[in-house]
């Protein structure tokens, strides 16, 4: 069973999300009109401020891309970034791996699937910091600016933040702690997308926003290599150029440089991972169905995996554990159809949504194509049963989909762990981090890092 200080707080958490739930929707009926901008955040919400420099491992920043709607990202650089480059290996050794506590993972209840048992190692790479500079040319940012040449590429990993759709934030103090804990154990770029908060953006104004991130990030990776081609093709092919010559060929309006330095310094768009957390869940799911149906038309950026933490599906006809665990812990049934209710229009209402039910038939592409999906489910959520079939129906199909199912604990413990400080969110962070990294590898092997 959860802990005393769980169940407390998951009374305190129903109690405020019940009342935030009725107002919204009073609100949503006092409205005359939905305003397309649109809100990221809420008021109460504690959100921690950004910090583009090293302080702790991760070096933050926070960027509003669409100048239409509140849509926007938060980017968390782990400081490995600033190591050597890494080479590929052409020849593999793989590595033999024991466990040196074989009770360090007695935390996961179950795992469906092909096992992948291990923990990452605590590897002490030797930082660089050649080429850190901690101030712009004009002497007033004090932030990581990174060096445009000989830089370490890390891979890329979208995260959306949960919520039932109508809070939470991608600059929560929960999430921008969970964000950096992932970056640092997963030796990723994570950019924490700030999607459109119903009932002022209903659907589909999240999964539009999630689409238009993993977009906007194929923009940048060619505006990066259309800048990096200027620079040589003006100073003649190997020639030397500064970086404020590489990143002022290419500047919007009002003379910025539409070229996101971190990223193009450091990111690899070719490994793109996709991670989603309750509601959050369900956009990356959305995300990566249409990152098969683009093909190549989204090139560079090519996802290569996903991973629904605790996803937010729900159907007409109830599984085992939507009876069993109706009240369960923090989102109980009864809330989360008021916050399905404030995200889908009226007309459109239903439990069998395609953005509700991911098992409805008829809903495309064919899930053989689905990337590797990495499915991770609390013990005590009442949602757990439909994500694992889902799950199943992903490996019907040949898909590398394993389920990882944590014994004692509830939707959002990973997320929340630092309200809630569970033993279980640590093991499921590095758990993700040893799947993950199977598929943003240079070398191809889970142990080989």
């Amino acid at each position: 069973m959860p802990s005393v200080a769980v169940k407390l707080y998951s009374v305190f958490f129903k109690f405020l999300l019940k009342h935030r739930l009725q107002n919204r929707i009073q609100a949503s009926l006092d409205e005359s009109s939905a305003n397309t901008y649109g809100v990221t955040t809420r008021p109460e919400e504690s959100v921690s401020a950004s910090n583009p420099s090293f302080t702790d491992g991760v070096a933050t920043k926070d960027i509003h891309i669409d100048p239409f709607t509140a849509l926007s990202i938060r980017i968390f650089l782990p400081e490995s970034a600033l190591s050597p480059p890494e080479q590929p290996d052409p020849k593999p050794n793989p590595r033999s791996f024991q466990h040196d506590d074989p009770f360090s993972l007695n935390h996961r209840r179950n795992s469906y699937g092909p096992a992948n048992i291990g923990a990452p190692r605590n590897d002490s790479r030797r930082n660089s910091y050649e080429g850190l500079n901690l101030r712009s040319d004009n002497n007033v940012y004090r932030g990581y600016s990174p060096s445009p040449v000989n830089c370490r590429k890390l891979p890329i990993m979208l995260q959306f933040h949960g919520g039932g759709w109508v809070s939470g934030s991608n600059d929560s103090v929960a999430n921008d702690f969970f964000c950096r804990r992932i970056a640092k154990l997963c030796d990723v770029i994570v950019v924490a997308v700030g999607y459109r908060l119903a009932p002022e953006n209903k659907y589909p104004a999240a999964f539009d926003d999630g689409l238009k991130v993993l977009n906007w990030l194929g923009k940048q990776a060619n505006l990066s290599e259309c800048s990096k081609s200027m620079g040589s093709g003006a100073r003649g092919v190997g020639a030397e150029f500064t970086k404020a010559e590489v990143q002022r060929h290419i500047v919007d309006a009002f003379g910025a440089s539409m070229v996101e330095p971190w990223l193009a310094a450091h990111g690899d768009p070719s490994r793109c991972v996709l991670l989603g957390v309750s509601c959050g869940a369900n956009i990356a799911d959305y995300v990566a169905r249409k990152a098969v149906e683009a093909g190549r038309l989204l090139d560079p950026v090519k996802v290569v995996a996903q991973v629904l933490m605790y996803p937010f599906f729900i159907g007409n006809v109830p599984t085992q554990s939507e009876i069993k665990l109706a009240n369960s812990y923090f989102y109980d049934k009864a809330m989360c159809l008021l916050a399905w209710k404030l995200f889908l229009p009226e007309e459109e209402f239903s439990l069998d949504h395609p953005a509700a039910n991911p098992l409805i038939p008829d809903r495309g592409p064919p899930l053989k194509l689905m990337p590797p999906t990495l499915t991770v489910v609390a013990e005590h959520d009442w949602m757990r049963d439909r994500a694992i079939a889902y799950s199943e129906a992903l490996r019907k199909v040949n898909v590398d989909a394993p389920v990882l199912e944590y014994k004692d604990a509830v939707h959002e413990f990973a997320t929340l762990d630092m309200l809630l400080k569970t033993p279980q969110a640590q093991a499921c962070a590095e758990d993700i981090a040893i799947w993950v990294k199977k598929y943003i590898s240079f070398r191809g092997h889970e142990f080989s890092y």
